[in-house]
C-alpha cells in the first residue's frame, strides 16, 4: 500500500533527527479540505491497535477500587470548591463513573469537566456495574483509545511514542486514516494531506493521491 510506504519513509526521516533525552511523542496532523467544521464536525472515539500511553484515570464509584483512583459520594463535597475541581480536572486524563452516580456527578463536577471535554460519556466512561472485570476492561479500552475531534479544518493527535516500532506507529496512523475515510462526508476527498512529527522535529508531509 502506497500510503504505508510513504509513512515508513517519513518515520525513517524523523528518526535521523538529533536524539533527545526523553521519549518523544509522535504527533499526527490530518489536514482537511472542502470541510465545514461548523456543519460537519466529528467528535468520536477510536480504538487503535497499539497503546499510546497509560492514561491517568479517575472513577466516580460507590466503593473504592484498587485499579483506579476513586472518588466516592462521601468525598464529592470536597470538590464543591472550584479551585479543587480545577486541580482534579488537570490531574486526570479521563473520568469514568457508575451509571447511578451520574446525576450527582453532573451536578457537582459537570461545570468544569464538561468544558474540559472530560465528562464520563456513554461512549467511553459510564459503567452499569462497577465490578473489577468491567473496570479493568474499560481501562484497557481507554488506554487504547483516542478522541477524534475536529475543532478546525485539521485533526491533531498524539498517535504513539518514538520508542514504538515503526510498524506499530503506522498501524495506529492507518487506523485513524481509515476511520476518517469512513466518517468524513466526502471520505478521501476531504483529506488534503497528512503530517507526522516527533515532539521536537519539523513535520514530514505526505500528500494524498
Amino acid at each position: 500500500m502506497e500510503l504505508k510506504k510513504e509513512l515508513l519513509l517519513a518515520l525513517e526521516e524523523l528518526r535521523k533527527n538529533e536524539e533527545r533525552k526523553f521519549n518523544q511523542t509522535v504527533d499526527l496532523i490530518v489536514n482537511l479540505q472542502k470541510f465545514d467544521v461548523k456543519k460537519q464536525s466529528i467528535n468520536l472515539f477510536l480504538t487503535v491497535p497499539y497503546k499510546i500511553k497509560d492514561k491517568k484515570i479517575a472513577g466516580f464509584f460507590e466503593v473504592k477500587n484498587k485499579d483506579v483512583e476513586t472518588i466516592t459520594p462521601s468525598e464529592f463535597k470536597n470538590y464543591e470548591n472550584k479551585k479543587e475541581l480545577k486541580k482534579l480536572t488537570k490531574k486526570f486524563d479521563f473520568f469514568i463513573a457508575q451509571a447511578n452516580l451520574m446525576p450527582k456527578v453532573a451536578t457537582i463536577f459537570g461545570r468544569i469537566l464538561g468544558p474540559a471535554g472530560k465528562m464520563p460519556s456513554p461512549q467511553m466512561g459510564i459503567l452499569m456495574s462497577a465490578d473489577e472485570k468491567s473496570i479493568k476492561s474499560l481501562k484497557e479500552k481507554i488506554n487504547n483509545s483516542i478522541r477524534i475531534k475536529t475543532k478546525e479544518s485539521s485533526v491533531k493527535l498524539a498517535i504513539g511514542k518514538q520508542s514504538m516500532k515503526n510498524d506499530e506507529i503506522i498501524e495506529n496512523i492507518l487506523a485513524v486514516y481509515n476511520f476518517l475515510m469512513k466518517n468524513l462526508p466526502k471520505g478521501k476527498d476531504n483529506i488534503k494531506n497528512i503530517e507526522i512529527k516527533f515532539t521536537m522535529t519539523k513535520p514530514q508531509k505526505i500528500h494524498i493521491r
